[in-house]
């Protein structure tokens, strides 16, 4: 058993409030010192909050979201939980006046103690404010080993309490840290019939989202379908459901799954950075580059003015609008390449020179997208080494510089030594070690961009050479899988081999029909496009259903 220290009394304890409402204050504050509490701290904004958090260590913060302009509480709490003064033996309280969904969501998955809905009522804070505490007190020994990982010590105390009809109030909490204990234990068949059994006299979300967790971890996902289609329709289980599935797909290596329930989770709380950097990563993986364009300026909107704001996020939108541009026509590229360079131009007036490198990739990278190529390779070997970037991302972009301008051996020998800078074993890490041995396997294999390829497709079909035309293309849909238009003309080209050549589609080409067909089922056609995919469809022998 492991040895656990006092709980402090309520006199020690110190409470920092950060509203710019001073009513709030006044009240919270009143209630705070009628109950005996000790030393109680205002901040009217974020910078004042954490200036205070560098003086005095604080045991509870009641936070509003909106605490004036230089950061919204969202933010701050991220930040306090970031820099340490926010633990798991903090308790937070979160303030609002407002209850938009995807705010509540965002704020319930930064796991606050508690959250009131302003305007608050006085006894209503004292009440909340009693059972909180009383609540930590009688679990303190418990929470204390959860959070020091003596998880087997944390089961056996909470099956003690559970014998105690004096805590019965608080039965729910001792149950959810069981249930989680008993996971991190990899316990996944008693974690089952535990939470099957809570199952019976309650329909809390937690215990659902509990018990998939455990079914998943031993494979059963059919068995939970209905299950996981129940939680998906509730409100406070949907995005977490989402997340658990994704996760699931992740560590089964089935990432176009993932990729789809991290995109429905990430519309559901858009505020979750980590998430959106998760759909970023998985939209690359997939070869969706608008996808991946638009996580990149999720993240830099929702991290402006939060612990993770940098300037590396605003690169990112650039070198993603580029990646999009090289699977556009001319045309359609020209506005995502406008907004990349007035993005270009902000970061050189502020950041010129921390960020030189990275900058002069960027440049070449656009150069190469805009038919500058001898201008692109001149500042390729003026201004770029073989050493990795700073990131993952900056050296990613070196490598599609190096590949872009033809010079594949040296593109390669750099995927080789980004390795070294993929850390740890979290999904997200897996996630971006999938996609360098994937740009590894299309960086040897396919010397274009997806653009590039497309405009000698239509060079060799101009001139009727049919199978140039389709290697050209089955490339260009190997690098842009979700671009409707490659899919139309692949499909067509498939037909004439079919219709007018007399070839017999191998599996492989099939396979590519089936894509090509279910990409184009789900796209907004015109209806001469319509009737044209149709024919198409016929001619490949798929009669599609009305």
């Amino acid at each position: 058993m492991v040895e656990i220290p006092p709980m402090k009394s309520v006199r020690e304890l110190n409470a920092l409030i950060i509203d710019e409402e001073s009513l709030v204050h006044d009240l919270i504050h009143s209630c705070w010192v009628e109950m005996g509490f000790g030393l109680v701290n205002s901040a009217q904004n974020a910078y004042f909050a954490v200036r205070r958090c560098e003086e005095v260590h604080f045991d509870i913060f009641f936070i509003a979201f909106n605490v004036a302009s230089d950061k919204d509480g969202f933010h701050l709490l991220e930040e306090l939980k970031f820099k340490g003064y926010i633990t798991s033996q903090t308790t937070v309280i979160f303030l609002s006046g407002d209850t938009d969904a995807a705010l509540v969501h965002c704020v319930v998955e930064m796991q606050p103690s508690d959250f009131w809905v302003k305007p608050l009522d006085r006894k209503k804070v004292s009440s909340r404010l009693e059972h909180i505490f009383a609540i930590k007190k009688k679990l303190y020994k418990l929470h204390y080993c959860a959070d020091h990982e003596q998880y087997s010590t944390a089961v056996y105390l909470c099956e003690q309490h559970i014998k105690r009809k004096e805590l019965a109030q608080y039965f729910p909490n001792i149950n959810r840290l069981k249930g989680e204990c008993l996971l991190k234990l990899f316990e996944y068949e008693d974690a089952e019939e535990f939470y099957r059994g809570l199952l019976e006299d309650n329909n809390y979300g937690w215990i659902s989202i509990g018990l998939v967790r455990a079914m998943l971890a031993q494979g059963k996902i059919t068995e939970a379908e209905s299950l996981i289609t129940s939680l998906k329709e509730r409100e406070d289980t949907r995005f977490l459901m989402y997340d658990t599935l994704a996760r699931y797909y992740i560590e089964r290596e089935e990432y176009k799954l993932a990729y789809e329930e991290i995109k429905t989770a990430t519309t559901l709380a858009p505020r979750n950075i980590d998430r959106n950097h998760k759909y970023c990563d998985l939209a690359r993986l997939n070869h969706d580059r608008m996808g991946q364009f638009i996580a990149a300026q999720n993240v830099a909107k929702y991290a402006k003015n939060s612990i993770h704001d940098s300037p590396e996020l605003k690169l990112n939108v650039v070198r993603s609008a580029i990646d999009l541009a090289t699977s556009l026509t001319d045309a359609e590229a020209t506005p995502v390449l406008r907004l990349a360079q007035k993005i270009i131009n902000r970061l050189e007036a502020e950041y010129g020179r921390q960020l030189s490198d990275e900058l002069s990739v960027v440049e070449i990278r656009m150069l190469t997208v805009q038919h500058l190529k001898r201008d692109a390779d001149k500042i390729l070997k003026d201004k770029v080494t073989m050493e990795p970037g700073k990131s993952i991302e900056e050296t990613l972009d070196k490598v599609k510089a190096f590949h872009e301008l033809g010079h594949r051996e040296n593109a390669l020998k750099l995927l080789e030594k980004i390795k070294a800078q993929i850390a740890g074993d979290s999904w997200s890490s897996r996630v971006v070690a999938e996609y360098v041995e994937q740009e590894k396997l299309e960086r040897k294999d396919i010397h274009f961009t997806a653009k590039e390829l497309g405009e000698m497709a239509q060079e060799h079909f101009k001139e009727k050479r049919i199978k140039p035309a389709y290697q050209n293309l089955s490339q260009a849909f190997k690098l842009s899988p979700a671009n409707s238009q490659l899919a139309m003309s692949l499909l067509r080209l498939m037909s004439i081999m079919v219709d007018k050549e007399n070839e017999k589609l191998d599996d492989h080409q099939n396979d590519l029909v089936k894509d090509c067909i279910d990409i184009l089922k789900h796209s907004d056609l015109e209806s001469d496009s319509r009737t044209k995919f149709e024919r198409y469809a016929r001619l490949v022998g798929h009669e599609l259903e009305d």
